[in-house]
């Protein structure tokens, strides 16, 4: 069976894969441009932001009410409240990373057996333009369009770059239990 406006909620409830690539179709514009609205041409973000809210209509169809609202204003709340937590999440990171010196000579608590972290010696385990662009980004709060700019590369290749850098250091501090 085809999915249609009539029946998106019943084809979502009752697990059909069609209705993702539907509801792209049919209101992706919409989704993209209030996800947009909250997080700034982060393109990373505004990505992960549309998957969190597909995933979270298709997990919570059962709270949809179609006698409180449309189903379009439904998942455009749901899109609204993604996007703000994702602005929340951002800049509680920022203002996290940016607290830290980048001292080489410093070292900072980080749990309460006393364990410490040189974050110099972190970041050095990242390369030298992951390094610059971690530091442009997380602690100068330069957007990704105007790193991309210096480094003569596209926008989507900064955002790799922190993408990776994210996950190595989540690797290396994994490791040593940080």
């Amino acid at each position: 069976m085809g999915v249609t406006d009539k029946n998106v909620v019943q084809q979502i409830k009752l697990k059909n894969e069609k209705a993702i690539p539907y509801i792209l179709k049919t209101y992706g514009g919409l989704l993209n441009a209030i996800i947009r609205r909250y997080l700034n041409e982060n393109q990373q973000d505004i990505e992960e932001c549309l998957a969190d809210v597909l995933v979270s209509i298709w997990f919570h169809i059962d709270s949809y009410d179609s006698t409180k609202n449309e189903f379009k204003q439904w998942i455009a709340a749901i899109a609204k409240y993604r996007a703000i937590d994702y602005m929340r999440k951002s800049e509680k990171l920022k203002q996290h990373i940016s607290k830290f010196e980048f001292d080489e000579s410093v070292s900072y608590p980080i749990s309460s057996k006393q364990n410490m972290i040189d974050l110099s010696s972190l970041f050095k385990e990242l390369n030298e333009n992951e390094r610059k662009i971690f530091e442009k980004y997380y602690v100068e709060g330069v957007s990704s369009k105007e790193i991309a700019n210096e480094f003569e590369a596209k926008e989507s290749w900064v955002h790799n770059k922190l993408s990776r850098g994210r996950k190595k250091l989540k690797t290396i501090l994994m490791k040593d239990e940080v």
